[in-house]
């Protein structure tokens, strides 16, 4: 399972303007990126654990990256949200990260439930790198069932790849389908699809799902794990047509 919480694109400085709360509740609806510094001095004040959160909260429609410097050094970490350019400084906390999240997305959500969340699904992370894959279900499960603002369309698809390792295909496909209706972008999803279908012997529909992952990311065509899905659907193609 790809660790989903971390982005390692630097994106250039941008000129901004400090934001305040009422300014960012205003400007929420408008935001499609939020990125981070992660500049010497914002680095040590935390803007990493920032990025981190963010990226986990964020909504599927708003990308979260990490920038140089954005000129405000000392009232850090700071980020910017674009495309207004407005600045939000003093986030270096999850906590802080997580009240900036709501404040700007999600209306009454509670900012420690979805913290919460975010924390089942780390975890989750490291029982399917040990292939404890009951305790990774279970433990997506649970972050799923708190029904956290952010982040769900990952949880299913977390939760999606765990199934098919337990041999749940159909719980799988499910789960991907859930992903894709929260996030109908979302490439990652496609792949668990695509997967599903083809664990439950529906060729055709495991290529559908492929080539719609394909066309959101081009740039899996060269990833090892894209070309061997391809290789193995290929196989089971002939093998089916094969008299």
């Amino acid at each position: 399972m790809d660790n989903v919480l971390l982005s390692s694109h630097v994106a250039p400085s941008i000129p901004a303007k400090r934001c305040r709360h009422s300014d960012c509740s205003a400007k929420a609806q408008q935001v499609k990126e939020i990125r981070v510094c992660t500049n010497r001095t914002c680095r040590r004040q935390g803007s990493f654990q920032t990025l981190e959160t963010l990226s986990g909260l964020a909504p599927p429609n708003v990308a979260v990256k990490s920038c140089g410097c954005l000129g405000r050094c000392g009232g850090g970490p700071n980020l910017v949200l674009l495309p207004d350019g407005l600045i939000v400084g003093h986030c270096g906390t999850a906590s802080r990260a997580a009240e900036v999240m709501m404040t700007l997305f999600s209306g009454g959500y509670d900012p420690k439930i979805c913290l919460d969340a975010l924390a089942l699904r780390k975890r989750a992370d490291i029982e399917f790198a040990k292939r404890n894959f009951p305790e990774a279900e279970l433990l997506l499960s649970q972050a799923i069932d708190l029904k956290p603002f952010g982040g769900m369309h990952v949880a299913f698809k977390c939760r999606s790849f765990v199934r098919l390792e337990l041999g749940n295909y159909s719980g799988a496909l499910e789960d991907a389908e859930e992903a894709l209706a929260l996030a109908p972008g979302y490439s990652e999803a496609y792949i668990c699809q695509g997967d599903a279908f083809l664990a439950l012997s529906k060729f055709d529909l495991a290529e559908q799902s492929y080539l719609a992952s394909l066309d959101i990311d081009p740039s899996i065509r060269h990833s090892k794990s894209f070309k061997a899905r391809i290789t193995q659907l290929l196989e089971k193609l002939t093998a089916a047509n094969t008299p």
